[in-house]
């Protein structure tokens, strides 16, 4: 089970812009998500355009629903994902030259966990850092799951622990590089905060 929270207001307006399509998944009724609050903020927001659907971890149900609004999505600057990290990854990945945001954070909660078709993974580490690593999970695509950059044991792109396995840390700067954000990665050292799980 899992739990989303919307991200503070002020993150979600430095990140998005005037020219940003905010893309709500509303898929997992049985976990909380914050509807109202992200309905809100939709309405606030001065973007281009925006999507309500459900469970988009379905790559074929996602790119069905993305079809009506690809105007609109080549217009925008940067697309809001409010869904947990499997949605935002799942769209960034439609996306690789484009700046793809988490507008939440996911939280656990005890209980049964559902099926993701796909091979993303979402930690539920109750802070994404997916608005830093061009929607690649650095918790999950690395075995190692280093936040601040690469091990350096990869070799030709793989990972040292799992031969078969490609560097997640390699993955993301490809990512970014596609799309001119290499520059996200000159954060400050993060310290993973494992209180929040």
């Amino acid at each position: 089970m899992l739990i989303t929270q919307l991200k503070p207001k002020e993150t979600i307006a430095s990140i998005a812009g005037s020219k940003a399509f905010y893309i709500t998944c509303e898929g997992c009724r049985e976990v909380y998500f914050p509807e109202e609050e992200a309905a809100q903020l939709r309405e606030e927001a001065a973007g281009i355009g925006s999507l309500v659907t459900d469970y988009i971890c379905n790559p074929d149900n996602l790119m069905f629903q993305l079809e009506k609004h690809m105007e609109k999505l080549n217009a925008a600057d940067t697309i809001v994902v409010f869904s947990c990290g499997v949605g935002v990854q799942t769209v960034s990945a439609c996306f690789t030259g484009k700046k793809v945001y988490a507008g939440c954070d996911t939280y656990p909660l005890p209980g049964g966990q559902g099926v993701t078709p796909l091979e993303y993974d979402c930690d539920q580490c109750g802070e994404c850092h997916l608005n830093s690593t061009g929607g690649i999970c650095p918790i999950t695509a690395c075995s190692k799951s280093l936040v601040n950059g690469q091990c350096g044991g990869a070799k030709y792109g793989k990972c040292e622990v799992d031969k078969d396995m490609d560097c997640g840390w390699e993955r993301i700067y490809r990512r970014l590089e596609a799309a001119g954000l290499t520059d996200s990665l000159l954060y400050p050292v993060k310290i993973r905060d494992f209180a929040v799980e």
